[in-house]
């Protein structure tokens, strides 16, 4: 339902995780994929500047068919954006960890908008299990990521506990060509 339609009187469930008062929002069907919208998917997460002539010709199709298909894509909301991947360690920030957070019942909202504040996080889930948020941060160093997990973390009321896992090694999956450490080759001819 457009956005006029529903401030005209239509109302429709609040997102799950949206934080009080946003705007509801209707919830999406996911959009069915063929081979090719995943392919270039594929390409645009291991490229997000890659031209439509080139992600065309690698999926073998029109450019006008590349495009009309990229930006039904973004109009539908399964590719939310484009960003740049970062080698932490060359950006300065060479100490990686994930983190694991016990909540207080219920303190999800408040707990993720504390986090999204952080300095160096880079990735917040709500998960099921052991725990219940997996954060991922980024940090110039050890000092850094003790100072934020000892002072910063585990002084939000809500965090009931935390464990830090160090990142040692990283592969990044997406990242453009075949090998070790590459993703998914897409076959050019």
């Amino acid at each position: 339902m457009p956005d006029e339609q529903m401030a005209a009187g239509g109302s429709a469930p609040a997102a799950p995780g949206a934080a009080p008062g946003a705007p509801a929002v209707p919830p999406v069907a996911p959009r069915p994929l063929d081979p090719i919208d995943r392919s270039i998917m594929r390409l645009l997460q291991a490229d997000g500047r890659a031209s439509v002539r080139s992600v065309a010709e690698q999926v073998h199709v029109s450019r006008a068919n590349a495009y009309a298909r990229i930006n039904r894509l973004i109009d539908d909301g399964v590719i939310r954006g484009f960003t740049a991947r970062v080698n932490h360690e060359r950006a300065g920030q060479g100490a990686s960890a994930y983190i694991t957070l016990k909540i207080v019942q219920n303190s999800w909202r408040t707990v993720r908008e504390q986090l999204r504040e952080l300095p160096g996080a880079a990735h917040i889930a709500l998960v099921s299990g052991d725990f219940d948020v997996l954060l991922l941060v980024h940090t110039p160093d050890n000092r850094t990521l003790r100072e934020l997990v000892l002072t910063r973390l585990q002084a939000i009321p809500e965090v009931l506990s935390t464990r830090t896992l160090l990142v040692f090694e990283e592969t990044d999956l997406l990242a453009p060509g075949p090998g070790p450490g590459g993703g998914p080759a897409i076959a050019e001819e």
